[in-house]
C-alpha cells in the first residue's frame, strides 16, 4: 500500500516537471540574463568586480554564486586514452523543430549602428519587421537595446526528439 503511494507521487512529480516552464531571459538595459525553470531553479549571469563573470546558481532553497571563467587551482591529473565512440550527428530537422519548440513571449530590438546612412537604409527594414514580426527600433541617440524573453516546456522539448 505505503509502495503503491510512493510510486504514485514520485509519477506525479515527474509528471508535474515536464509542464513547468523553462524561461530563457535577456535585458541588455537593466543588465539581467538569466535561464531557469519557473519556482524551482535559476541561474543568473551577473558582472563581478574581479572577474569577468559570475553566475548565481539558486535551486529551491539553496543559492550559490561560482566563476566559471577562473582556472582551477587542482592540479589535472593525467588522463588516459579511452576508447572513443562514434559521436551521434544530430539531424539538422530535430535541430530546427527543438528551436521552433521554443515560444518567444517578449522580443524588442532598440537599435543605432553609428552610420547615420546605415541607420538610415535599415529604417523602413525597420518599421516593416516592427509591423509584423515584433518590435523593432532603429534610433540615431546612440541607443542599443535587446529585450528577450524565450519559454519552452520540457514535454515540449521531449516531444521534438521522440516524434518523427
Amino acid at each position: 500500500m505505503i509502495l503503491t503511494i510512493v510510486i504514485l507521487l514520485v509519477v506525479l512529480l515527474v509528471l508535474g516537471l515536464l509542464f513547468v516552464p523553462i524561461q530563457i531571459f535577456i535585458d541588455t538595459d537593466t543588465g539581467k540574463y538569466y535561464a531557469g525553470l519557473k519556482g524551482l531553479a535559476k541561474a543568473s549571469f551577473e558582472p563581478d568586480e574581479k572577474e569577468l563573470l559570475r553566475i548565481r546558481l539558486k535551486v529551491l532553497f539553496y543559492e550559490r554564486c561560482f566563476y566559471p571563467l577562473t582556472k582551477s587551482s587542482k592540479p589535472k591529473q593525467p588522463t588516459r586514452k579511452k576508447k572513443t565512440k562514434p559521436k551521434k550527428r544530430i539531424a539538422f530537422r530535430k535541430v530546427l523543430r527543438l528551436i521552433r519548440s521554443f515560444e518567444v513571449k517578449r522580443f524588442a530590438l532598440d537599435m543605432d549602428t553609428g552610420d547615420y546612412v546605415a541607420n538610415a537604409k535599415m529604417y523602413p527594414v525597420f518599421v516593416l519587421l516592427n509591423h509584423y514580426v515584433a518590435s523593432f527600433h532603429i534610433n540615431f541617440e546612440n541607443r542599443n537595446r535587446l529585450v528577450l524573453d524565450v519559454r519552452n516546456r520540457p514535454y515540449r522539448i521531449l516531444k521534438t526528439f521522440i516524434n518523427h
